[in-house]
Order: C-alpha cells, then sequence, then structure tokens
C-alpha cells in the first residue's frame, strides 16, 4: 500500500489585494510541517503541487523545515477554484470592506455565507461563475491527480500540496459524499493540515483528514489559521 498526504496551503493573505501570497504565518507553519515530518523520517518518492503561488511557496517552506530537495510536479487541475467569481455569480455587488475592527467579522461571515450559497449552485450547475469550469471539470482535475497517483506510484510515499477546495473534492469523491457534505469539509479544513490516504492501484483509502501534528503543542495555539 502507498500513502498519499494531501496538505492545504498555508495561511495566504485574505483581504489583502493579493491573496495568492503567503502570510508570515503561513511560511512558518509550511516550515514547521516539514521539520515535523524530517524529525519522523518521512521523505516523499514524488510531490504533486498545484500552480498557485501559495502551493508552490508552501511546498518550499515544507522542504526548507525538512532538508528536502525533492522537485514537484505541477498540477493545474489542483487548483483553487475562484472564490472571487462564485460569489460575483450569486451576488454581483461590490463586498463592503470593514471600516473599523469591530465589523470585520461579520463581514468575514457574510463572505462565507455568499461563498457556501455560490459554491452549492455552481455544484448544481444553476451558475457558471466566469473565467472558471463546470463543477464536473473541476472534480476531473482533482480525480485525475488520484488516479495518476495510483497509477504511477504504486506503495510509495506521495505528497500532494493543494488547496481547501480540491482536498476537500478528493475526500468526497473518495467517500461518496454529496455536495453539501463536500462544501461543509472545505468550509472547515485549516491552513498546513494534513490529510492521510492510504492507496493501492485500485482505490483509495481515507485515514485521517485536516490534521495538524505539527502545530500540536501550547506554543503553536495561536498558529491555527483558517483563511
Amino acid at each position: 500500500m502507498g500513502t498519499l498526504y494531501l496538505v492545504r496551503h498555508g495561511q495566504a493573505s485574505f483581504g489583502a489585494e493579493d491573496y495568492d501570497q503567503l502570510s508570515e504565518r503561513g511560511r512558518q507553519q509550511s516550515v514547521q510541517l516539514g521539520r515535523y515530518w524530517a524529525a519522523r523520517g518521512v521523505v516523499f518518492d514524488a510531490v504533486i503541487t498545484g500552480t498557485l503561488r501559495r502551493h508552490e511557496q508552501t511546498w518550499a517552506g515544507i522542504a526548507e523545515g525538512a532538508g528536502l530537495d525533492t522537485s514537484a510536479q505541477p498540477w493545474p487541475g489542483l487548483n483553487e477554484y475562484d472564490s472571487e467569481a462564485v460569489i460575483r455569480a450569486i451576488y454581483p455587488h461590490e463586498l463592503a470592506k470593514p471600516r473599523h475592527a469591530a465589523e470585520a467579522p461579520e463581514l468575514f461571515r457574510q463572505h462565507f455565507r455568499l461563498l457556501r450559497d455560490g459554491l452549492a449552485q455552481w455544484m448544481a450547475g444553476t451558475v457558471s461563475p466566469r473565467g472558471m469550469p463546470s463543477y464536473e471539470a473541476f472534480v476531473q482535475g482533482v480525480t485525475s491527480a488520484l488516479d495518476h497517483v495510483r497509477t504511477h506510484h504504486v506503495d510509495r510515499k506521495v505528497l500532494i500540496v493543494s488547496s481547501g477546495g480540491p482536498i476537500a473534492t478528493a475526500v468526497g469523491h473518495v467517500l461518496g459524499l454529496s455536495p453539501e457534505r463536500t462544501i461543509d469539509l472545505n468550509m472547515r479544513i485549516r491552513n498546513s493540515a494534513v490529510t492521510e490516504f492510504q492507496f493501492s492501484a485500485k482505490r483509495h483509502t481515507l485515514l485521517t483528514y485536516n490534521a495538524l501534528p505539527h502545530l500540536d503543542g501550547p506554543d503553536f495555539a495561536d498558529w491555527i489559521t483558517y483563511a
């Protein structure tokens, strides 16, 4: 049996003009995950990443922490959906920005309420967010990576670095979940969290989901982030 680790990128830059960039905390999370694996002798036979900067930067941090020089294979099918396009498909207005800190939590909640609704409609085929594939094509991009791992890396350790949407989609596919339950998984996945599959040439089996073993301890209590 092989082992496939799927890692969500470290904390990105939510609320900034360019989200697709790790924050300093995101870089620290990634390096710490690499250190955690190095201390346990985990070495990967293959690494596959989405092509977004936050994916590449997360792998760079893991490699730095673990002292690895493995090259990563880019896989565009592991890229995240465009959350702004999803929201605009159902709410074609400018989202309000907080004028002061007290407004931020409610506007944050509004963002994710709209995102959840937009995702449900995209999955159902009710809306077609601009510049995005159909949901069926998005799923195919994710499952093509899983099929590649099963076909080419049996009995090996493989790392995938991606985003919350593709990872939740992979888990939903393996478990046969409904789109609604897949959205639930997506909304709860944490930055730099590890999801683990065992796999054979025929199937993947879920072992763990959304785990943060590298941040287990009081020293890392404020390192746990979601966006």
